[in-house]
């Protein structure tokens, strides 16, 4: 099954707006993941890009950092 590159960009794209959003906070991922509810580890994989999440995963990070759903989301 062929892999379709732009997911793949689109998912590590949204990783790199969630970890910059982190870092700006000044925090770690294990103060994150606790504050959105989600465990370390998959706060490490959304960040490299490699889980595709859910509504309700990014509505909880977006809370945990302070910032609107959208400002997460890559444009195009």
């Amino acid at each position: 099954m062929p892999v379709d590159r732009s997911r793949e960009t689109r998912l590590r794209a949204f990783g790199a707006r969630v970890r910059s959003a982190r870092l700006e906070r000044g925090v770690s991922q294990e103060v994150l993941a606790h504050e959105s509810g989600l465990h370390r580890t998959y706060v490490g994989g959304v960040e490299r890009g490699e889980r595709n999440i859910s509504l309700a995963s990014l509505w909880a990070i977006a809370d945990a950092l302070g910032v609107d759903a959208a400002d997460l989301i890559p444009k195009g």
